[in-house]
């Protein structure tokens, strides 16, 4: 079967990307209202240290304004505003204040401290000025606030004002911007992740509908098709490993099961409609169908039974009524010569009559000839147990021979044994001596080797006599066992010639009784020869209607008896 991924497990895995991706965008916009946050707070942060910076600046101008306004115009509300502004409302105070609570960098506080040191420096001659209006000289006055000296403070206090909202501004609009690109990051990443949902969850749809809705779609006219009781409608899913897959290799396996049933049952009706019943059902029915394989075994075991016993009966019938028939016609046929036959038979009789005494006399001949055999034959069974006994004596007497060769060798090896010792002692004495003493030890050796050799000939010679005389007293004991065997059955023939002669003598008193009984035959067999012709042309009849029964029995092919 085709392997292929479950179609739970690849929406798990699409479903499952989805809710990460949807956790990324609650992520996202998590990050996007923090970033959001802060970026309002920093335009607030901006707003507030441009608000400050200005606060500061327009409080050390509004100062010169005032200092100079009071010593150009001697007003004693000018004087006051300055002294307010110093010592009630102090916005440069303040507005530094609030600057570094929102926070500024290194350079930025440098720059505020050095413009708080040159507005410290323009302290003096404000003072100065006012106290020179204050005596009336307010040309004095003037000259020290619109002097080289304060003149050259205020602008470099301006330098410093333009300077430092400019880094300010620069500052604050950087950190503006980094967030600002920074939430468009994140609205970038939420935009994407969304659309990475809706193509999953297109896939998703595109994957549910062309793997599950299409291929159930599918299952559901296929099995319409089945429940109708269509099996062979195109069907071009394939099995797989998936649950549809799965599904589907169910749906291909009933299809060929039911198949399988349904051509079975066709085929094994088929076969009965044209009168085979030797049939099997298969053995491979499974669940619901097993009581109809059950059913069918039931009925093509009962129709074989059935139409078995009455083929069988009808052959028995068809049989019989041949036979009668056959026999009837062969009786009738017989009856009629049987009259013929027993007047030939008479005069045979009288014929076997004459021979059975003929054959009485010859019998009593026999027995006498017989019992002259047994007698001649007792001679020679007694002469063959005299034979046997004198073969027996002879095999005796050769193992005897047989040992005294045996003492024949022995003594040849002594002698052998002797004319060594004697070569070797003649060899120790050595000179004249030691010669005629070898001269006799070889004579001795040559006197042991010829006893040896003789021995050995006569050895050969006895085995030769000991082997004939056994075969002899062989040949004798298998005669004297013929003989007596041949006694035997002379004796048998003797009794059975007796019993010859005894059965020809009854055999002569029945023939006379014979053929007394065969006059009274011969009238039986006249009424014998009516009811045979009566009795052939029933069986003619009976045999006519056994075939019309036993050709109508074999339109039926039937199993074979024993047979399931």
């Amino acid at each position: 079967m085709k392997r292929a991924m479950k179609q739970s497990t690849l929406i798990l895995i699409l479903n499952g990307i989805s809710i990460l991706t949807l956790l990324y965008m609650v992520y996202s916009l998590f990050l996007y209202s923090s970033v959001s946050s802060r970026l309002t707070e920093a335009n607030e942060d901006r707003f507030a240290l441009t608000y400050n910076a200005n606060r500061f600046m327009n409080g050390s101008a509004y100062l010169t304004n005032e200092v100079r306004a009071f010593a150009a115009t001697g007003s004693q509300e000018h004087y006051d505003n300055y002294w307010n502004e110093i010592n009630v409302l102090k916005n440069r105070d303040q507005g530094v204040a609030a600057l570094q609570e929102i926070g500024i960098t290194k350079e930025e506080q440098l720059m505020i401290d050095e413009m708080s040191a040159l507005s410290n420096q323009l302290v003096p001659l404000e003072e100065e000025a006012m106290k020179e209006v204050q005596a009336g000289e307010s040309e004095k006055a003037v000259e020290y606030v619109y002097g080289e000296e304060y003149s050259t403070s205020i602008a470099q206090i301006n330098a410093l004002k333009e300077q430092f909202l400019a880094a300010l501004d620069v500052r604050s609009l950087d950190q503006v911007e980094a967030m600002e690109r920074e939430a468009g990051f994140i609205r970038l990443r939420m935009i994407l992740a969304l659309v990475m949902v809706s193509f999953i969850q297109l896939l998703n749809m595109i994957i549910t509908r062309i793997q599950i809705m299409r291929p159930v779609i599918a299952v559901k006219n296929q099995m319409g098709e089945i429940s109708q009781g269509n099996l062979s409608a195109a069907f071009s899913l394939e099995a797989n490993t998936s649950e549809i897959g799965m599904l589907v290799n169910s749906i291909h396996e009933t299809r060929r099961e039911l198949k399988k049933y349904i051509k079975d049952i066709d085929y094994i009706l088929a076969q009965m409609a044209q009168g085979n019943m030797n049939l099997t059902v298969g053995e491979d029915y499974r669940g619901e169908f097993l009581p109809i394989q059950n059913a069918m075994k039931q009925i093509l075991d009962s129709l074989n039974g059935a139409l078995m016993g009455i083929n069988s009966t009808a052959e028995r019938v068809s049989m019989e009524s041949e036979h009668m028939a056959s026999d009837a016609q062969t009786l009738s046929s017989g009856s009629v010569e049987q009259a013929a036959a027993v007047q030939e038979l008479s005069a045979s009789i009288q014929d076997i009559s004459r021979q059975v005494d003929s054959t009485s006399k010859d019998a009593d001949n026999a027995k006498t000839l017989s019992e002259e055999s047994s007698a001649h034959l007792q001679v020679c069974d007694e002469k063959m147990g005299a034979l046997t006994e004198a073969m027996a004596d002879i095999s005796r007497s050769s193992n005897q021979i047989g040992g005294i060769i045996k003492t024949i060798e022995d003594i040849a090896l002594q002698t052998k044994i002797l004319a060594l010792n004697a070569s070797v002692e003649a060899a120790r004495a050595g000179g004249e001596a030691g010669k005629s003493f070898a001269v006799v030890a070889n004579e001795v050796q040559s006197l042991a080797n010829k006893s040896s050799a003789s021995a050995q000939d006569i050895t050969e010679l006895i085995e030769n006599s000991m082997r004939l005389v056994s075969y002899g007293e062989t040949l004798s004991t298998d005669t004297t066992q013929a003989l007596s065997e041949v006694i035997s059955s002379a004796e048998k023939s003797a009794e059975m010639v007796e019993r010859i002669a005894a059965s020809a003598v009854e055999q002569a008193q029945s023939l006379k009784q014979l053929t007394l009984g065969m006059e009274q035959i011969s009238e039986v067999v006249q009424t014998n020869a009516a009811t045979a012709e009566k009795s052939a042309a029933s069986a003619r009849e009976l045999n006519q209607q056994a075939d019309e029964l036993r050709l109508s029995v074999q339109q039926f092919k039937l199993r074979e008896r024993g047979r399931r």
